[in-house]
């Protein structure tokens, strides 16, 4: 079957190399245009470009969606079906319509609950248990398609974004390549999104990253590890602002006060959370220094 391939980041590069392992001709790519990174400003191409390059597929990368050139494009590959996967522009309808098999989408959650643009950080943001990979036939509203296939699996207690990114990236892989074979056969099916039960998954924002200790241990454990690595939780120890990387749930409770640190020992800080529960900070970042443990922390610098 011929595949034209959408999409940008890591979580996209295993869903192409199994497509392409499966024996489907992949006609082209579509990614976002390469892009300056770290001090030097050097300009780095996506994860996607990269692996497309290796097997000498034509990449694209058009600065714009919307303006006739892509659909030009898309028009000369002729594929048989799009695949989209963490491609990061929305599609008008003219490229959706022209496929044969149609636009099918590769998404990071378990429809219709986290549509948008974060649905793995959200999921732990609000301390779900359960998440999973739903590939969809696109619909010109966000997300709203219908759903072909999905896949579950259970959210560890201290998983943090980027371990349930990594796992989900390889579960929507596997997936899509089934699907798409069922596809091919004309044996998938459809089925409509219930919207009474949507729920959304917003971009992030700097403004999210500041610890609100009134909260419980719990909420401030999943505010974590949800917000990792980007923009990261933050709070300030002596004035000092640090960003949080590793926290562990206590079973016990304090008297103090929520935000004050209750003792520091070599497993990290005991922090007084809201509803007299405790969490433990074990590893965080000062502004201007690298990330180490708490423990290292606390041989440098005095938090009390």
């Amino acid at each position: 079957m011929k595949i034209l391939f959408m999409g940008t980041p890591e979580f996209a590069v295993p869903s192409l190399q199994c497509l392409i392992e499966a024996g489907h001709s992949i006609v082209g790519v579509f990614t976002q245009p390469d892009k300056p990174k770290n001090r030097g400003m050097k300009m780095q191409a996506p994860p996607v470009k990269e692996l497309a390059e290796k097997y000498n597929i034509p990449v694209f990368q058009p600065k714009k969606i919307k303006d006739g050139v892509a659909f030009q494009i898309v028009r000369e590959c002729n594929p048989d079906i799009i695949v989209v996967v963490a491609y990061g522009r929305i599609l008008g309808n003219d490229i959706l319509d022209f496929p044969r098999l149609g636009c099918i989408n590769v998404h990071s959650s378990l429809l219709p609950k986290y549509r948008g643009s974060a649905p793995i950080h959200w999921a732990i943001l609000n301390g779900e248990t359960e998440t999973g990979v739903t590939i969809m036939h696109m619909a010109e509203e966000l997300d709203a398609g219908d759903i072909i296939s999905q896949v579950g699996t259970s959210i560890t207690p201290d998983e943090t974004v980027g371990e349930l990114h990594d796992r989900l990236a390889v579960m929507g892989a596997q997936l899509l390549a089934e699907t798409v074979r069922e596809i091919e056969l004309g044996n998938s099916t459809r089925t409509i999104q219930d919207e009474t039960r949507v729920s959304f998954a917003p971009m992030l924002t700097k403004e999210m990253a500041k610890i609100d200790w009134e909260k419980s241990a719990q909420q401030i454990h999943n505010h974590i590890r949800g917000l990792i690595p980007w923009p990261s939780a933050v709070t300030y120890f002596a004035d000092v602002r640090c960003k949080i990387w590793k926290s562990k749930l206590i079973d016990e409770k304090t008297q103090k006060k929520p935000g004050e640190v209750i003792r520091t020992d070599q497993t990290g800080i005991y922090m007084a959370c809201g509803n007299s529960t405790v969490l433990l900070i074990e590893q965080l970042q000062a502004d201007g220094k690298k990330r180490m443990s708490a423990a290292e922390y606390l041989r440098g610098n005095t938090i009390i």
